[in-house]
């Protein structure tokens, strides 16, 4: 099988459609159409199913990609450690952090990273989307959910703690819910895509209730809905660490604490698609970060409750 036209192969599939591909590899559209024709016809089989707008593997053409990725992983790795031998360590680490985590979390380890890896150029991104990592767009990202997706490689990094919260003020005024049925009627302010927000709260063994709640104040900013919450406008149902510094000042309290609340999940993993040969540069930020995670749940960050928060 000719290397080039497998290459060509993975470099189509990251794209999404021919005419991406071809503005990647600097070729016409119609350079990449012929030489994609050719590969299928050597193999005798299609290797992409086309559409008006993306083009997606069928199931040989997904295990071809995957073969081709690994070669260039491969051909790359091998590349770094002739280009980095006797210096610094040095390479490209293309990541994706949710917006507030990213923020108020990750930001002081990824500027420790920089520090001791100077070397290493860190290209960060603060948004949700796994999309990206399945494009060949980032190389890692870092998510909260229930389940990881079964075609990556999940590293659990902590459990997401959630918190029910509100001034001191605005308990007073109008009380805050003693049970999750009384979210029903509360002024709530918290992340939630659409109009309605998903909420499961657990009772040790004994209680597990699920409800579909409607916010008043909704933002995927978890910095602009602290200070909603600051500002007395409701309840607050947010990650444990947004709110960490306040509730140790006394400007907010919390509420339902004997229940474990569960919105966008439960677990914060790092993901990154399976590959034995990740360049040294990727290796050393994902054991870096791991490590920060450890010390972190072992108590000697204040960041943490039980675990790593969310998103």
């Amino acid at each position: 099988m000719d290397l080039k036209l497998l290459t060509l192969l993975v470099e189509i599939i990251d794209a999404g459609n021919l005419s991406e591909a071809a503005r990647r590899l600097k070729v016409s559209r119609a350079n990449v159409s012929y030489h994609l024709s050719r590969l299928e016809q050597s193999v005798g089989l299609q290797l992409v199913r086309r559409t008006t707008r993306r083009i997606e593997p069928t199931e040989i053409g997904l295990r071809l990609y995957e073969h081709g990725r690994s070669i260039q992983n491969e051909l790359l790795a091998a590349q770094e450690s002739i280009s980095t031998l006797g210096q610094s360590l040095q390479g490209r680490v293309r990541l994706s952090v949710p917006s507030g985590y990213g923020h108020l979390v990750m930001s002081d380890w990824l500027i420790d990273f920089k520090r001791l890896y100077p070397g290493i150029v860190l290209d960060v991104t603060f948004e949700n989307r796994i999309e990206d990592l399945m494009r060949n767009e980032v190389d890692i990202a870092i998510r909260v959910m229930s389940e990881p997706p079964q075609n990556l490689v999940a590293r659990k990094m902590g459990i997401v703690r959630y918190v029910a919260c509100a001034t001191p003020a605005y308990a007073q005024a109008h009380g805050l819910p003693a049970e999750p049925d009384d979210l029903r009627s509360t002024p709530l302010i918290t992340a939630v895509a659409g109009r309605q927000l998903r909420f499961s709260a657990y009772l040790a063994e004994e209680r597990h209730e699920v409800l579909l709640l409607e916010p008043t104040l909704i933002s995927k900013s978890f910095i602009f809905l602290r200070q909603a919450i600051l500002a007395g406008l409701g309840v607050g149902l947010v990650p444990d660490y947004v709110v960490q510094e306040d509730l140790r000042s006394g400007r907010l309290i919390t509420s339902l604490d004997t229940w474990r609340i569960s919105i966008f999940g439960t677990n914060m993993y790092m993901l990154y698609m399976p590959n034995p040969h990740h360049t040294r540069a990727i290796s050393t930020f994902i054991d870096f970060v791991l490590e920060k995670t450890r010390s972190d749940v072992t108590g000697s960050s204040p960041v943490i409750h039980s675990g790593i928060s969310t998103t």
